[in-house]
């Protein structure tokens, strides 16, 4: 690979990255990540102590120790286009000799967990559920734009999805890292998990304007490939597995279910779902 130029690789004055301004020292094996900037200080709550911050436009990052371990939590904020910022960027910091800006000759394995919020799309999926994502499909166009290599099955399902609500292009379909389903497995329900590419037409929502897909909900709701159904709907999964197949990296995401899309219901309380979730993830990393 050539030299990487100084566009590719944005390096601050101070030697840390572009967007995450984090130096290559500074990024731990274990990686939480979360959308929301305001759930990096819920996490970091629970740690023993935070030894260090960084707040860059959203991407806030706190590193501390949860019951002597080191631990990195970051927020990207909302949707898969700041999902492969963090991803490139954190892969960067750790595979990337900046003084050479090539790639290092040994690859270090991150092992990173994304804790969310998220909607049931099943009925009998109740608030207050914690989902782990066995698989994420991927309703944006992101991967377009990288060479993904996908399993027969993941391909199947990808053609099935895109055949039931008639999209006029191909979804993606990605399995978590079966390290971590195994770490996660016996406190969280098992899922597969819908990443859209907005909040409300692309999750069926309409607030006055005409969308295109008003019966979205009930589709994924009914779809199934064998036994292979979906569970829920969020903004960054299938973003994150993509890449972490790509680069390397162990990968999960657990979802906190904080509303039911078939019952019409929201939880009274999403801040204690999402901090029970909290505090089972770090006692299992």
């Amino acid at each position: 690979m050539p030299r990487l130029s100084d566009t590719d690789l944005i390096i601050n004055p101070d030697g840390s990255i572009y967007h995450l301004n984090l130096k290559p020292r500074q990024v731990t094996d274990t990686i939480i990540a979360v959308g929301d900037p305001n759930r990096v200080h819920r996490v970091s709550s629970f740690f023993d102590a935070v030894d260090f911050e960084m707040n860059k436009r959203e991407f806030i990052t706190h590193i501390g120790k949860y019951k002597g371990k080191k631990i990195m939590v970051i927020s990207t904020g909302m949707g898969t286009d700041n999902v492969e910022i963090l991803m490139n960027e954190l892969d960067a910091l750790v595979n990337i000799d900046f003084k050479k800006r090539e790639p290092k000759p040994k690859r270090r394995k991150l092992k990173i967990v994304r804790i969310g919020t998220s909607a049931s799309i099943q009925e009998d999926i109740r608030l207050g559920t914690h989902i782990l994502s066995e698989y994420a499909i991927g309703m944006d166009p992101l991967m377009y734009y990288y060479d993904l290599e996908q399993t027969p099955k993941e391909s199947d399902i990808s053609t099935a999805l895109q055949e039931e609500i008639r999209l006029p292009y191909l979804p993606y379909c990605v399995k978590a890292s079966e390290s971590l389903v195994e770490t996660f497995a016996d406190v969280t329900t098992p899922g597969n998990t819908v990443t859209c590419h907005g909040f409300y037409a692309p999750q069926g929502r309409s607030l006055g304007l005409p969308i295109r897909y008003p019966k979205l909900v009930q589709s994924l709701n009914y779809f199934h490939l064998d036994d292979f159904w979906l569970t829920n709907l969020e903004m960054e999964t299938a973003g994150y597995y993509a890449l972490a197949r790509l680069m390397g990296h162990d990968m999960v995401s657990v979802n906190a279910i904080i509303a039911n899309r078939v019952r019409n219901r929201f939880s009274k309380d999403p801040n204690r779902i999402i901090d029970a979730l909290i505090k089972k993830v770090l006692d299992r990393i």
